[in-house]
């Protein structure tokens, strides 16, 4: 057993147990508590990446996700200002059945082509080599201006256009002039 293993099987079993804190109480119920396992999970997610030699997508979720995202989510958190009384209570509602039932349908299907998958993993071998600028900030940075140009302009229109939309649904809430 490598060092490499041990380690890949602690960043899995820390990224699924902080994934489940987010939602599951006793984390789940306090909006802080669950950004603070969120950000567990996007620590050993970025772990994983090194370990799969993604060094840019390692350093980028770590700086955007763990970083830029999870200081929007806190303060999101504060400004909510939820009092003890809010957070207590559990009740069982149609939209939780509803998650449970979509939960175990996602849950079956992962596990057959899960199955599938692995029955014709033997068959599998490398038909490429990886480059050692694989990955790297040229590489992506050519993809994403040539083959990706269209995509990736779309997404950052996208997101304007929900920064936008964020804004004119607050100012409504607010009272201001719409």
């Amino acid at each position: 057993m490598t060092a490499e293993f041990v380690v890949f099987w602690i960043l899995a079993v820390a990224s699924v147990a902080g994934a489940l804190a987010v939602v599951l109480p006793p984390f789940g119920r306090n909006p802080l508590h669950a950004a603070i396992a969120l950000l567990i999970t996007f620590t050993c997610l970025a772990g994983l990446m090194v370990l799969l030699s993604a060094h840019l997508v390692a350093v980028l979720q770590i700086l955007v996700y763990a970083g830029a995202v999870m200081v929007l989510f806190t303060f999101v958190v504060m400004m909510l200002n939820l009092r003890r009384q809010d957070l207590a209570g559990f009740r069982i509602t149609a939209w939780k059945v509803v998650g449970v039932i979509a939960l175990v349908a996602l849950s079956v299907k992962i596990g057959i082509l899960l199955v599938a998958g692995l029955s014709g993993f033997d068959n599998v071998s490398a038909s490429a080599p990886i480059t050692n600028d694989f990955g790297g900030i040229r590489t992506v940075g050519r993809s994403l201006l040539t083959t990706y140009l269209v995509p990736f302009e779309a997404t950052s229109l996208l997101l304007l256009v929900a920064i936008v939309g964020a804004l004119i649904v607050a100012r409504r809430r607010d009272g201001g002039a719409s």
